[in-house]
């Protein structure tokens, strides 16, 4: 029987949630995409909290393309990210592939400082 594109990523999710993991030195960049908006968090996995989480749909937030958007939030992040006092992070594409907003994102993190 053929998987939905839904089942498909949560299969991929679990394979890389197997491996990636989060600390409070080196927490999780949790990476959700939806249809029409992106989010971002840092999660220490050791502890279970959400160390600093950015989304496409916060007020401040404003951009004209989903593409504009993600790369805000890359930015946005890991300017929260050095508040909190991380440098490094294990990135978690949560099952999406690495191509399109998810890279941008991961691009905007790594030129805002962020190491992973």
């Amino acid at each position: 029987m053929a998987l939905s594109k839904l089942q498909r990523r949560i299969r991929i999710k679990h394979r890389i949630r197997k491996i990636v993991s989060g600390t409070a030195t080196k927490p999780r960049l949790s990476v959700y995409r939806s249809n029409k908006e992106i989010y971002a968090q840092l999660v220490d996995d050791v502890n279970g909290v959400t160390l600093a989480s950015v989304s496409s749909r916060d007020k401040d937030l404003k951009a004209t393309t989903k593409v504009e958007a993600a790369t805000i939030v890359g930015k946005t992040i890991a300017e929260k990210a050095t508040k909190v006092g991380v440098e490094t992070v294990a990135f978690d594409r949560n099952g999406y592939l690495y191509h399109g907003r998810v890279k941008v994102l991961a691009d905007a993190a790594r030129e805002a400082g962020l190491k992973f």
